[in-house]
């Protein structure tokens, strides 16, 4: 409980007077703090449990997806692979995440990439496409408390019978959704803990009530619904004026809410998430936001779970949204990952708390600036974490962070009630230093004597610390990884390959459509194993997915290059592919992409263009390929100069390319038809 704060400034006399109260090194380093330098602001607080708790708290979380944010983690190799798992899962190791938030795949551009449907088409059901089962059932194996979180981001076509609305068939988006709850279960042991509605895009009432109706029908009553991951309005409101809505709503879900809520928020009773949140670069000032949200979102906004987008910045780095995961492992051809530092400050809170204990009921804000939450497993154990972050080491990428200062300060916390009897506290401590770019992550320091219910702490700007009862923390780590190299100058794929781990190629990155491994029974030998492209009907969209179809590898870098492969047009007149080079956009802005694209159709037709969308004509002419039959393209830049040749024999040359000067080699299809591709080779 809160009580009036004791104001003073504190001079050498006072501050001498409380040191002997404190058995810790101060925070900056060795020996006792100069406060005779700069006087401290000192403030008391206390923790007491005597008149109840405040709200159940619900576990810190990662999303993977949102999209294609993990595709470059299933291609590392072991023993690394299984390392970046420990790190982002294993209890009281790393980060220890409590909840994992996946993507329902829905085969369209969803940020970063597409993630394929478990129902491509109406009468269609598979339950290993992708890589997000696979992750649950690791990140489960590591953590089998772990709690699961399915959202989608986008939808397969078919559910909205060629409109770009999920709603419009609720019966149907329904029973699309609770099959993939199903099938998790069915396929991989999985139980999933929270369903979503439909990510940062408009709820529909009826929807979200025959969801329900049908989570339990099929005996899913223990799956709870999570709306609407978007802002706190108008599903506050709504949930106000519509009682059977809120009676099936569990928790209110807000995205990048700045630690703030609002009152309808808080008048619905529900629990309060910000179930989006972070998604910034993962430097030391990404530190700094993540430590100052998980805190505040609390402090400020009642929130008992915060979920950072996203959980290991596993994509090129050129894609949107670059280098903005908890850690950093997007080179999978080396081997080489980054335990960045917003991995050691999730650690500080979820090392020494679990879903469900009870945050304290304090106001929070610390004198100095920063704040403080307290947390009890009711058992009689506590945990503190304080947070003192500047205003301009704590930016989060979204909203705008009003202006507020952060002093040097001490804190003197009293305990009360049951945590009277405390003696001792073990103590973490995490410093960013912005001047030295040495920063002390997630030590630990001597621990903390609590003297008849009392302790002082000398905190200083831009710290963390957790003062716990509990002695099961860890800062683990594995030797380092290998040294960063970039994508390989000489990179070939003949998907030859009977029973594939996953159902796409590794590296290659899906931008708009879905291309996976195929087996082509039909074939008399040389194409049997082959990479298709699968999404026949423009998706459900959550962004502006291109009008073709296209997959991104290599190294965006990459200025002269030859790329090669064999191209199977299956769909008759109007079909069509290519083979790019110097593609310099992906992700939401895949729309836009320039570079060289190499395009043959199905009526005998070539094109070369300056852009994915076709627009920029660079050579036309004939060619002679036909559909259902296999051609050879070959793509070749060098300088400002393109040729391209066919089955081996040129068919153009000296197109002059002007822009853009580097980028990723790419294939792809004319629309969302069917096609094939085998022997891909990039020089």
């Amino acid at each position: 409980r809160w009580t009036p704060r004791q104001r003073s400034w504190t001079g050498m006399g006072c501050a001498a007077l409380l040191w002997g109260t404190i058995l810790l090194g101060c925070s900056c380093g060795s020996g006792p703090p100069a406060v005779g330098a700069a006087p401290l602001v000192s403030a008391t607080y206390v923790l007491d449990d005597a008149d109840g708790l405040g709200r159940e708290f619900d576990g810190i979380g990662a999303v993977s997806g949102g999209g294609a944010t993990s595709r470059l983690l299933v291609n590392y190799q072991e023993p690394f692979r299984s390392q970046i798992l420990d790190y982002l899962f294993k209890p009281n190791f790393g980060a220890s995440l409590h909840i994992l938030k996946v993507e329902i795949g829905g085969d369209a551009q969803s940020t970063d990439g597409t993630e394929p449907s478990h129902m491509h088409y109406e009468n269609d059901e598979n339950y290993f496409r992708g890589y997000e089962w696979w992750l649950m059932k690791e990140a489960k194996k590591r953590n089998p408390k772990i709690k699961l979180i399915g959202l989608p981001w986008a939808f397969p076509g078919w559910i909205g019978k060629g409109e770009n609305w999920p709603y419009d068939y609720p019966d149907i988006t329904a029973y699309y959704i609770v099959s993939w709850i199903l099938g998790a279960k069915q396929y991989h042991d999985l139980d999933i803990d929270y369903i979503g509605i439909w990510n940062e895009r408009a709820f529909s009432s009826k929807y979200i009530k025959l969801l329900r109706y049908t989570l339990d029908k099929h005996g899913l009553e223990q799956v709870r619904i999570i709306a609407s991951d978007r802002l706190w309005e108008p599903i506050s409101f709504v949930m106000l004026t519509d009682s059977e809505l809120h009676g099936v709503v569990d928790v209110i879900g807000a995205h990048y809410p700045g630690t703030k809520t609002v009152q309808n928020a808080i008048l619905t009773g529900k629990k309060l998430w910000s179930s989006e949140d972070y998604s910034t670069f993962n430097n030391d000032v990404g530190a700094g936001c993540w430590a100052r949200i998980l805190n505040q979102n609390y402090v400020n906004g009642n929130m008992t779970s915060t979920i950072a987008w996203n959980l290991v910045a596993s994509y090129y780095e050129q894609l949107p949204f670059g280098r903005c995961g908890l850690m950093t492992a997007q080179e999978p051809w080396s081997g080489h990952y980054k335990v960045e530092s917003p991995i050691w400050i999730t650690a500080h809170t979820t090392q020494f708390t679990q879903p469900g204990w009870s945050y304290l009921e304090v106001d929070g804000h610390l004198e100095g600036g920063g704040s403080f939450v307290a947390l009890t497993d009711g058992l009689g154990n506590l945990t503190i974490i304080i947070e003192t972050m500047s205003h301009n080491h704590s930016k989060c990428i979204r909203p705008p962070l009003p202006n507020f200062s952060v002093i040097p300060q001490r804190a003197t916390f009293y305990l009360r009630g049951s945590f009277y009897m405390v003696g001792t506290l073990q103590v973490w401590h995490s410093r960013l230093d912005f001047e030295s770019g040495k920063s002390s992550l997630f030590q630990q320091l001597h621990p903390v004597k609590v003297w008849k219910g009392r302790f002082s702490l000398d905190l200083n700007v831009d710290e963390v610390y957790t003062l716990t009862t509990l002695k099961t923390g860890q800062k683990c780590g594995y030797p380092e990884p290998p040294p960063p190299q970039p994508f390989p100058s000489s990179y070939k794929d003949d998907f030859n390959i009977r029973n594939p781990p996953f159902s796409e190629a590794p590296n290659f990155a899906d931008q708009t459509g879905v291309f996976e491994y195929f087996v082509n029974a039909s074939d008399p030998g040389d194409h049997v194993f082959t990479l298709r492209q699968v999404v026949v009907q423009r998706p459900i969209t959550w962004v502006s997915d291109a009008d073709q179809t296209i997959s991104v590898i290599g190294n965006f870098k990459w200025v002269n290059m030859t790329v090669t492969c064999d191209i199977y047009i299956e769909k008759p007149r109007d079909g069509g592919v290519f083979i790019a080079a110097r593609v310099d956009n992906g992700g939401i802005y895949v729309r836009r992409s320039k570079g060289v694209f190499f395009w043959v159709f199905a009526d005998g037709t070539y094109r070369v263009t300056g852009d994915l969308a076709g627009e920029e004509i660079l050579m036309k002419g004939l060619s002679g390929v036909r559909d259902n039959a296999w051609h050879t393209l070959t793509l070749n830049i060098q300088g400002n100069s393109a040729s391209g040749l066919l089955n081996g024999y040129p068919l153009w040359e000296n197109v002059t390319i002007s822009k853009p000067k580097n980028g990723w080699a790419a294939l792809g299809t004319r629309s969302f038809e069917f096609a094939q591709f085998d022997n891909f080779h990039v020089e």
